[in-house]
């Protein structure tokens, strides 16, 4: 076919891949509203939504126009476009020279349905050019290795490297405001909102996107996309996030406040460069659904009780301990709630900031300035507070700005990462903080975790847990509440996606320091005996927190070993 034969026809080509059943008709409604906001051609939109992959792309503009396929093999080994081709020409508009004759010219090309250089090329040679198909892949790569070889040059090479980048930057904008990529971020966020999700993890692969969900701790596959929607994806976050588009080498930080199913939500964004592309993740901050108070979060009333004592206490430091992803931040809040009455001045630093509260002063910390937990917390002391939320005590320096802050008639409410609650005293130590001092300033630490909820609508009773129960118990002796209990297992059902689970409840274990307490630590006895202590004034460790929950039915014992097995 003659380049005055060709076609620039998307909608009969679409068409086209709509009868042979390439495409189904959403589809080719997506691809049309993709090339009207963007003005891309429709192979590029094609491939850039993953539809197509550009083998089949080039077969199918082949079979629609009429053309030869041609490969990779059957290029010239060198560029010699001869000398009455115009190499600069050829190379800007990726025409492949094939074959000349005195009044023919064979090209390749990827982008047959264009066929202005074709006919350009004709115009100027004054003799009739033939067209066949190859894929971008395969005429990209010819280029390249023409250049590396022959130093072919134009000026369109020789213009600054930054020009270069911004129009880079300025197709990655434009593509990730394409409507198709648009309703694709926001339907990815939906959905992890919907299901309740706290993260969500976009991770590069080598062929593919995959996507996560973490869901009550547990990550879940979501999503699989094509690799040719990396970039959309990827750039469209970064623009909602009003992070550095061109950037891809460094990690960066932002926020995203969006609209979903008629409700705020806050998103922090953290991007990371991996070999295969940069990974988000996507933590989810949906205010409404955050109940913060101690019996939501499942704390018992006798438990609650325990903390109030310590949080309505006018001075002293207060610990809440746990690995990442605890709980101890939610319940620090719930703390700060019940202690934001109006008649006090509250302060928090925190790593970042994930809720904002009316009534608090709330600062995040900036390290890469300066400005880390201890530089603000001695800054927050010139203000008068009362009360102080510091997001965690990480070294020496911001432990010792907390305990002299707790000795000048302050109330400190942080956070540390312990396994148990009588660790967080000997890492205390450790930290280089004076036993004398702490024994005068510590009051209480609250160790947790968190443990998945049977889904109530659909957990069952294990008739394997029933068997193995009776065989247990004593002939003629009725079953205890625990073993009721322990025959429940996780099923699955449509309201909790099928996992069994629904939600999270915390389980804990609260050490209050008193005399016994302070006496050991003034010894400086191991953990052991301390937690010995503890439990002899009656302290429920966090085993057995996990199994009274079990016996209540909320949850089974596998799920409490699974976030114990560290103790």
């Amino acid at each position: 076919m003659t380049a005055n034969d060709s076609h620039d026809d998307a909608d009969s080509f679409l068409a086209y891949l709509r009868d042979q059943s390439i495409l189904d008709q959403a589809s080719v409604g997506r691809v049309r509203g993709a090339i009207a906001a963007s003005r891309q051609p429709v192979d590029v939109v094609l491939l850039e939504l993953g539809l197509l992959h550009e083998n089949r792309l080039a077969d199918q503009q082949a079979a629609f126009l009429g053309l030869e396929r041609v490969r990779a093999e059957e290029f010239p080994d060198e560029f010699e476009p001869g000398s009455d081709l115009p190499a600069d020409f050829l190379r800007r508009t990726e025409l492949i020279p094939l074959a000349a004759t005195a009044d023919a010219v064979i090209v390749a090309t990827a982008r047959p349905l264009r066929s202005d250089a074709a006919r350009a090329l004709q115009y100027y040679l004054g003799r009739r050019v033939a067209v066949k198909v190859a894929t971008q892949s395969e005429v990209n790569l010819y280029f390249k290795r023409a250049l590396d070889s022959n130093g072919l040059a134009d000026a369109d090479q020789r213009v600054d490297a930054d020009t270069s980048i911004e129009e880079d930057v300025e197709r990655l904008k434009d593509f990730a405001r394409e409507a198709p990529v648009i309703r694709l971020v926001s339907r990815l966020i939906a959905a992890a909102v919907e299901r309740s999700a706290s993260d969500i993890h976009i991770e590069p692969q080598e062929d593919r996107v995959r996507v996560r969900l973490r869901i009550d701790g547990v990550l879940v596959d979501s999503d699989d996309f094509p690799k040719q929607v990396q970039a959309g994806i990827l750039s469209r976050i970064k623009i909602m996030a009003r992070l550095n588009i061109a950037e891809q080498r460094l990690p960066q930080d932002g926020r995203i406040k969006v609209p979903v199913r008629g409700k705020e939500i806050d998103l922090r964004v953290s991007t990371v460069p991996t070999l295969y592309g940069e990974s988000v993740v996507l933590r989810i901050l949906d205010r409404q659904e955050v109940r913060l108070d101690f019996a939501a979060l499942g704390f018992s009333e006798h438990a609650i009780g325990g903390i109030r004592r310590l949080i309505n206490q006018p001075n002293g430091i207060v610990l809440v301990t746990g690995p990442t992803g605890s709980g101890k931040t939610t319940t620090l809040y719930a703390a700060l709630s019940e202690l934001n009455r109006g008649d006090s001045k509250l302060f928090t630093v925190e790593d970042p900031v994930e809720y904002h509260f009316d009534g608090i002063n709330q600062t995040h910390v900036r390290p890469q300035i300066g400005l880390d937990f201890a530089t603000v917390l001695r800054s927050i002391l010139r203000q008068d507070p009362d009360i102080i939320m510091v997001g965690e005590i990480r070294d020496r320096e911001t432990a010792s700005v907390a305990v002299q802050a707790s000795l000048t008639g302050h109330l400190v409410l942080s956070t540390l990462h312990t396994n148990s609650a009588a660790a967080a005293i000997s890492r205390l130590l450790d930290m280089g903080v004076e036993d004398y001092l702490l024994v005068s300033t510590l009051r209480g630490v609250l160790a947790q975790r968190l443990v998945r909820k049977l889904c109530p609508h659909c957990r069952e009773s294990s008739l394997a847990g029933t068997a193995a129960m009776e065989n247990l118990r004593l002939p003629g002796t009725p079953a205890s509440p625990l073993e009721q209990a322990l025959r429940y297992e996780a099923k699955g059902c449509s309201r909790c996606h099928g996992v069994g689970f629904s939600g999270r409840t915390v389980i804990y274990e609260l050490l209050p320091v008193d005399s016994r307490i302070r006496n050991l630590v003034l010894e400086r006895s191991p953990d052991s005996d301390i937690g010995e202590a503890a439990r002899a004034g009656g302290m429920v460790t966090l085993s057995e927190c996990g199994i009274a929950k079990v016996a209540l039915g909320e949850t089974t014992m596998a799920e409490v070993a699974r976030v114990t097995a560290s103790l």
